[in-house]
């Protein structure tokens, strides 16, 4: 391990990898993988599995696989593995060569499958699923053995050969590891090895009629492609003793299972059924809406690779089960995109401001900074004339004391411009604000003046001459309470969607420059917050900006602490 890593707190993953090293346990080799099942897109939790494997094996000079565990073709989906692909890569990590399917391995799993039969260690069993789960016992009571557990070795690779060649209707048999009906571990209680599912595979074609369960292909997999810290989240804590009884009686190479807690974050859902179910339904615009928690939707929404690993990193690993509020994540974008992201001008509720003692018809060009926390950003043009245009909200009619935006005979600051002062309002017939009018001061170029006098209001503008009309969509959270889940009885997670999640603005007016923006490549807008530009209508030739953060929380309390010790 590199020194610098070294010198860190461990947490205990990575001191039990350490004590493997140190005791030469594996001749001393770390290898890893993240092993997602191509069914979905991947998600915020996925990214702390991802960070974690990849980063522990760039730590310990290791090395990590992909490995897709595609063992269930009724649910996964080419797309679902392409986009897992690009996710990762998104993310800032290469599995180089080391891309693997579960499915590179169905002959050997099946050979072994055979092995177990042979040596009385598996049997096929005609008992339909509900019936199954009737003799398995509950968790108090024990399981009852199949009336088909003491076929013969040669009855059941018979049957399990006519199983492969497709004879067999789906259900009507599966293949069982014999293991123990007793166990006080369910999982030990002669679980399903295969079952009969007539359906092609995105990879095997229809070379396949039976499919291995999940809880028998992981472990198999770890183990032929010399995975050393098999590293799942704690759901799996019950699995190891399975995990563990197919490398032990199979005799194969045995990697370590070592459990985490998932990522939990509040305000939002991470199961991949629940997600499914929002786009089914089309709460949302598919996987990648910019309200959802996957990667793919994240990405398009403005956050960076930075950013989340930043925050898988302050989040941390722990072995009890915790929910992490969302502010923790939100902290972390800002942080990083204040380091990155340019800025730009533009106003949400344009109110147009006329400065009547400026020339008629003269354009003028200003120099603007790009990032005044990177001095290498350099700086742009915009320009500036005579009718220009702010927020509304910057500007007040009858202002309280200790107001330092625009209102009547008040100077201000308009940012990389003039200063100007408000002398008149123009109201329409219904008595709204449609116009002010200002006037300003000629020497007070890029915020100086020759009398050195200050002004306490800053506020952003655009020009009327160059400004660009996108639609801005703000996001909010997706869901309106902290635990989705805690509904009413006869309700679910649904019914505490957030009906404020989206807001489309069709009046907003920004700088040309942004028109000129990569999409996804961040930006802030000046005193309102970070944006992106929407990847996908860009696609369809539309400029569509997407608020990725305000500049501050609204939602949460004015304080919150991360914990010094988030690995404890």
């Amino acid at each position: 391990m590199e020194e610098k890593d070294s010198e860190k707190h461990l947490d205990f993953i990575r001191t039990h990898i350490s004590e493997d090293v140190a005791n030469k346990k594996n001749e001393g080799r770390v290898h890893t993988r993240f092993p997602p099942e191509p069914n979905g897109y991947l998600h915020l939790g996925h990214a702390k599995s991802i960070c974690l494997n990849f980063g522990i094996a760039k730590e310990f000079n290791g090395l990590c696989n992909l490995r897709l565990d595609d063992t269930n073709p009724s649910a996964e989906k080419v797309e679902y593995a392409e986009a897992i692909q690009q996710d990762v890569k998104w993310l800032g990590f290469d599995w180089e060569e080391r891309l693997f399917h579960a499915s590179d391995y169905f002959d050997q799993l099946y050979q072994w499958a055979t092995q177990l039969i042979k040596e009385g260690k598996a049997f096929v069993c005609d008992l339909a699923f509900e019936e199954m789960r009737k003799y398995r016992g509950t968790l108090t009571e024990p399981g009852q053995n199949s009336p088909f557990r003491d076929r013969s070795v040669e009855e059941n690779l018979n049957l399990f050969e006519r199983m492969k060649a497709g004879e067999f209707e789906e259900g009507k048999k599966t293949l069982r590891a014999k293991i123990d009906m007793s166990s006080p571990n369910l999982n030990m209680r002669d679980p399903v090895i295969y079952r009969i599912l007539h359906q092609d595979h995105p990879e095997t074609g229809d070379k396949w009629k039976i499919y291995p369960s999940y809880d028998y292909a992981h472990g198999q997999s770890d183990s032929l492609e010399g995975i050393t810290h098999s590293l799942c989240t704690l759901e799996f804590e019950h699995h190891r003793p399975l995990y563990d009884w197919f490398c032990k009686n199979l005799k194969i190479h045995h990697p370590q299972q070592i459990e985490f807690a998932r990522l939990n974050l509040n305000f939002t859902v991470m199961s991949k059924r629940k997600m499914l179910r929002l786009v089914d339904e089309g709460h949302v615009d598919g996987w990648d809406d910019p309200r959802m928690p996957t990667l793919s939707g994240m990405r398009r929404r403005g956050y960076t690779p930075a950013s989340i690993r930043a925050f898988c990193e302050r989040v941390g690993l722990a072995k009890r089960e915790n929910v992490i509020e969302i502010e923790l994540l939100e902290f972390c974008l800002r942080e990083d995109l204040n380091k990155c992201a340019q800025r730009r001008l533009g106003v949400l509720d344009p109110l147009k401001v006329t400065i009547s003692n400026y020339p008629d018809g003269q354009v003028e060009e200003l120099d603007a900074i790009n990032n005044p926390e990177d001095e290498n950003a350099g700086t742009r043009k915009i320009s500036f004339s005579k009718t220009v245009f702010i927020d509304r909200n910057d500007f007040m009619e009858d202002p309280p004391k200790k107001y330092f935006r625009m209102a009547i005979g008040k100077e201000v600051r308009l940012k990389y411009a003039y200063y100007v002062t408000c002398r008149e309002v123009i109201k329409n017939e219904d008595g709204e604000i449609i116009e002010l009018i200002c006037d300003y001061d000629p020497e007070s170029r890029g915020g100086g003046t020759p009398d050195e006098r200050k002004v306490k209001g800053t506020i952003q503008w655009v020009d009327s001459t160059t400004a660009i009309n996108p639609e801005i969509r703000l996001y909010d959270r997706l869901f309106k309470v902290p635990n989705p889940d805690e509904v009413e009885d006869g309700k679910d997670y649904i019914s505490n969607l957030n009906p404020d999640s989206l807001t489309s603005l069709s009046e907003a007016l920004v700088e040309k420059s942004v028109s000129e923006m990569d999409a996804v490549q961040p930006f802030q807008l000046e005193r309102i917050g970070y944006f992106t530009v929407d990847s996908k209508a860009k696609e369809n030739g539309n400029l569509v900006l997407n608020r990725t953060v305000a500049m501050r929380d609204s939602w949460a309390k004015k304080a919150f602490q991360v914990s010094k010790n988030p690995n404890a």
